[in-house]
C-alpha cells in the first residue's frame, strides 16, 4: 500500500462541486434539519454567491473570511466563494474580537461572511474594517460548537456608521457567475492553526494541496481514484479493491459534527463532494441527537475524534444500542484509547473503527488505517502514510539523523499534501518547513511494514529522572480503567525529579474511584519510572472545536 502512486488532476478545488453536479446532480449533497440542497442546486447556489461578491467588489485573489457555523451557508459560502476566485478563511464564529481583529489584519480579508451571533465581534474588532460585510440568515445566538460558544444575545447589533453590510440573499439575485479558474499553485485557503500551544498561524493551504489530500483520502476511505473526463473531475471505484467498509461514490451518508471551520471538517467536505457523499449537517455535538440522527439518516460512517466518542458512549440512549447501518468509524484529531474502541465497536456492530492522523500544516491527513480487517493494523498504530506521502522519524536532539526502523523521535512527514508554510511567517515556515519536509511536533515510530505509532508530542513529553516519558502512553493506560470517562497528563516541575507525571481524570457517571487506587493501577502496568505521581479530579477536560485536549490550559490551572 505504500508504493501506491496516484495521478493528481491539475485542476483548482473549484472543480471538485463542477465535477460532483455533474456526477451526482439530483443526489442530496448537505441537508440542515428539514432542508437540503443537491450537488446541482449547491452548484447553481455557488455561482450566484460568486456573482454577488464580484457584483461587490470582490476580485480573485481577495480574502474572503467566512464565520459561519455548521449550517447550510457554509458550503455556499464557501464554494461561492471559490468560484469567485478568492482565497477563503475559515474562522470560528465565536471568537472574541481581540482574537479576530488579529485575524483580519493577518489575513488581509476584504469580505467576511458572518452569522448574526458573530457580528459584535466583527463590528468591535480593532482591525481594518473589511470592504464588504455579508451577513447569512440565523438567529443572534450561539453560533458555533465547541466550548468557546457565545452566550446568547436579543438581537444583532446595528453596523458601524459607513460599514458596508448585505444579507447572503441579496448575493444571489445578480443571476450565475462562470467559475474562476485558479492555478494549482495559487492560494485556495488561509487555515488556521488551532492555537493548542500559543498563537494561532495561518496555514497556506495551496489549491494543488487540497486536491492532492483529498484524493489521497478518497483512495483509502473508498478504494476511489480521482479522474478527470471531458474536464469533468470525478472519482471511481477500484472494485477488485473494495470491500464491505467501502462505499463506492455517490452511495454514502455521514454526519459533519466537526467545525466547519476547522480542517477535520472542511477537508471533509471537499471530500465528501468528490465522491457524492450526503453530509448531513450537526450545529453542535448532542450526542442524543447525534445517535437519533445516525439511525434516521441510516448513516453509513462517521468521523470525530476522541472526546466525542467518549461523550457519545456516555449517552444514556447508547447504554444497550446497536446500529447497524454504520460500517466504518473514522477517528482523527488525537490519538484513540483502546477500551474507547472496543465500547465502540459494541454500539456499531456491523463497523470497522479506523484511526487517521494528520494536521492543518498537512491539509488534513498523513495516515489513515486501511478500510480492510484482512490487512491487520496493528493496535496502537494511526495507519499507513496516504499514497505519496513518505514518513521519517528522526532524533529528538540531532533532526538531521534519522532513525532506523522501530526508533522513537520525531515525526517528519512529506507528500503533495504539504502546504505552502505560514502566511507571513517566514521565521516559522523555515523553522517547520524544511527541503520539503514538515517537521509535525510529534513523536513516534514506524514499524517494519510502515505503520506509524504516536507517543504524543515533543512539548508534551517529559523527562523523569532523565527518563523520557510520554504521556499519552499513560492516558491509554488510565482510560482501561472502568470508572474513567476521559484523562490527561501533563509534565510538571519537582525539584528533584524534573518533571513528573501529573493526571487530569473525569470520572464515568455514578461511577467511583480515589486517586490512590487509579495510580496504583497505572502503576502495576507501566514501568517504575512511568509512574503517576499525581492525579486531580475534574468534572470536564478543556478541549478545543476540533476535540484536542488543550493541555496549555492544563498546566496554567496547576500553576
Amino acid at each position: 500500500m505504500t508504493g501506491t502512486t496516484l495521478t493528481f488532476p491539475a485542476v483548482d478545488a473549484g472543480a471538485v462541486l463542477a465535477g460532483a453536479a455533474h456526477h451526482f446532480a439530483d443526489r442530496v449533497a448537505v441537508r440542515d434539519g428539514e432542508r437540503s440542497l443537491t450537488f446541482a442546486e449547491l452548484h447553481e447556489q455557488a455561482q450566484r454567491f460568486a456573482r454577488g461578491l464580484h457584483e461587490h467588489g470582490i476580485a480573485p485573489g481577495d480574502t474572503v473570511l467566512l464565520l459561519v457555523p455548521n449550517c447550510l451557508w457554509f458550503p455556499v459560502s464557501y464554494w461561492g466563494a471559490l468560484y469567485a476566485g478568492a482565497v477563503v478563511c475559515p474562522a470560528n464564529p465565536a471568537l472574541p474580537p481581540a482574537a479576530l481583529a488579529a485575524q483580519l489584519a493577518d489575513s488581509g480579508a476584504r469580505a467576511v461572511v458572518a452569522h448574526p451571533a458573530s457580528l459584535a465581534s466583527v463590528y468591535a474588532a480593532d482591525a481594518p474594517a473589511p470592504h464588504l460585510t455579508v451577513v447569512v440568515p440565523g438567529a443572534a445566538g450561539p453560533a458555533a460548537q465547541g466550548p468557546t460558544a457565545q452566550a446568547p444575545t436579543a438581537a444583532a447589533p446595528p453596523p458601524p456608521t459607513g460599514r458596508a453590510v448585505l444579507a447572503a440573499e441579496s448575493l444571489l439575485r445578480y443571476g450565475h457567475a462562470e467559475r474562476v479558474l485558479r492555478r494549482p499553485d495559487d492560494l485556495a485557503h488561509l487555515a488556521y492553526t488551532g492555537g493548542t500551544t500559543g498563537r494561532s498561524k495561518a496555514v497556506r493551504v495551496l489549491h494543488r494541496n487540497l486536491l492532492a489530500n483529498i484524493a489521497q483520502v478518497a483512495w483509502f476511505r473508498g478504494a476511489a481514484r480521482t479522474v478527470l473526463v471531458d474536464g469533468l473531475l470525478g472519482a471511481e471505484q477500484d472494485k477488485e479493491r473494495a470491500t464491505a467498509h467501502h462505499h463506492a461514490p455517490g452511495t454514502a451518508t455521514t454526519l459533519a459534527v466537526a467545525p466547519l471551520f476547522h480542517a477535520m471538517g472542511l477537508i471533509g467536505l471537499v471530500g465528501n463532494t468528490l465522491v457524492g457523499t450526503t453530509v448531513v449537517l450537526c450545529a453542535r455535538f448532542d450526542p442524543e441527537r447525534f445517535l437519533a440522527d445516525v439511525v434516521e439518516h441510516e448513516v453509513s460512517w462517521l468521523g470525530g475524534s476522541p472526546a466525542m466518542y467518549r461523550a457519545l458512549l456516555a449517552a444514556p440512549s447508547a447504554a444497550g444500542l446497536r446500529v447497524e447501518s454504520v460500517s466504518n468509524v473514522l477517528s482523527g484529531a488525537a490519538p484513540i484509547d483502546p477500551e474507547t474502541v472496543r465500547r465502540l465497536g459494541e454500539l456499531f456492530p456491523n463497523a470497522l473503527v479506523t484511526e487517521g492522523y494528520g494536521l492543518t500544516e498537512a491539509t488534513m491527513s498523513l495516515t489513515l488505517h486501511p478500510v480492510d480487517p484482512a490487512v491487520g493494523t496493528p493496535p496502537g498504530s494511526v495507519g499507513l502514510p496516504v499514497p505519496g506521502t513518505e514518513l521519517s522519524i528522526r532524533d529528538l536532539t540531532d533532526p538531521e539523523r534519522e532513525l532506523p526502523v522501530g526508533g522513537t523521535g520525531e515525526v517528519w512527514a512529506r507528500g503533495p499534501q504539504i502546504t505552502d508554510g505560514y502566511h507571513g511567517r517566514a521565521d516559522l515556515t523555515a523553522d517547520q518547513f524544511r527541503d520539503g519536509w514538515l517537521r509535525t511536533g510529534d513523536v513516534g515510530r514506524v514499524d517494519e511494514r510502515g505503520f506509524l505509532f504516536l507517543s504524543g508530542r515533543v512539548k508534551d513529553m517529559l523527562i523523569y529522572k532523565g527518563y523520557n516519558v510520554y504521556p499519552l502512553h499513560l492516558e491509554d493506560v488510565l482510560a482501561g480503567h472502568p470508572a474513567v470517562a476521559a484523562a490527561a497528563v501533563i509534565g510538571v516541575p519537582h525539584p528533584e525529579a524534573g518533571e513528573i507525571p501529573a493526571a487530569y481524570v473525569v470520572l464515568r457517571p455514578s461511577a467511583m474511584a480515589s486517586a490512590e487506587e487509579l495510580m496504583a493501577y497505572v502503576a502495576e502496568r507501566v514501568a517504575p519510572y512511568q509512574r503517576v505521581r499525581e492525579l486531580h479530579f475534574v468534572p470536564a477536560l478543556p478541549v478545543s472545536a476540533a476535540g484536542k485536549i488543550l493541555k496549555t490550559e492544563l498546566r496554567s490551572q496547576h500553576e
